[in-house]
C-alpha cells in the first residue's frame, strides 16, 4: 500500500469527522461536502439580497440540532470552512459579517474541478476501512452520475436533513471576521 499524499490525508480526516459525526449521511452527502470544499459556495449566490434574506430567515428559525463546531474545515488545506450558524447564534455573532464573509467567499475564491475529482478519488479509495454507512458501489454510481451532469450542487439528502437538521454557511477563512473568529 502506497502512502497518502498530505492532501488525501487531511482529506481523509475530515471524512473520518463527518463519518463519526454524521453516521447517517449518504453518498449525497459526502459529495455535497467534497464539491463545497473544492467549489465553495458561488452556486448559492443569485442575489445578494435574497441571500442576506435567506440568512434573517434562518438564523431567526435555526431551532434544535446537532452540537456542531462553530467552525468546521472541510477543505483539505483548511481554508473553506462549514461555518455553522448554531453555535455561532450562541456565541453572539455578526449576521453582517457573516453575510460578508459568505458573499466575498462565493465572489472571490475560485475552487476547480480537478480538486472535486481528486477528493471523490480520494473518498472512494480511502473507504474509511469500511466505516462507511453506504457501500463504496453506491459512492461510486452516484458520484459517475453527478459528473455526468456536469459536476452539479446537491442537496443534502432527506435523511441528513431529518436527522441533523443542518444550518451553515461555506466560507473561506481568510474572509472571516466574526468576534476575534480566524
Amino acid at each position: 500500500m502506497q502512502p497518502m499524499a498530505s492532501e488525501e490525508m487531511d482529506f481523509w480526516r475530515i471524512l473520518v469527522n463527518q463519518v463519526n459525526r454524521y453516521p447517517r449521511m449518504e453518498p449525497r452527502d459526502l459529495y455535497k461536502l467534497a464539491h463545497q470544499a473544492s467549489l465553495g459556495s458561488e452556486h448559492a449566490l443569485t442575489d445578494v439580497a435574497g441571500v442576506h434574506r435567506w440568512l434573517e430567515r434562518e438564523l431567526v428559525e435555526i431551532g434544535p440540532g446537532p452540537d456542531d463546531p462553530l467552525l468546521d474545515p472541510i477543505a483539505a488545506d483548511g481554508g473553506i470552512v462549514r461555518l455553522h450558524l448554531r453555535p455561532f447564534v450562541a456565541a453572539g455573532g455578526d449576521p453582517a459579517a457573516l453575510l460578508d464573509a459568505f458573499v466575498r467567499t462565493a465572489q472571490e475564491f475560485h475552487g476547480s474541478i480537478e480538486t472535486l475529482r481528486r477528493y471523490l478519488r480520494y473518498a472512494v479509495k480511502i473507504d474509511l476501512g469500511g466505516d462507511l454507512p453506504f457501500t463504496v458501489e453506491a459512492m461510486v454510481y452516484f458520484f459517475a452520475h453527478m459528473e455526468t451532469l456536469g459536476f452539479p450542487a446537491a442537496h443534502h439528502s432527506e435523511q441528513y436533513e431529518r436527522f441533523y437538521r443542518p444550518a451553515y454557511r461555506v466560507v473561506h477563512r481568510m474572509y472571516l471576521k466574526l468576534n476575534g473568529v480566524k
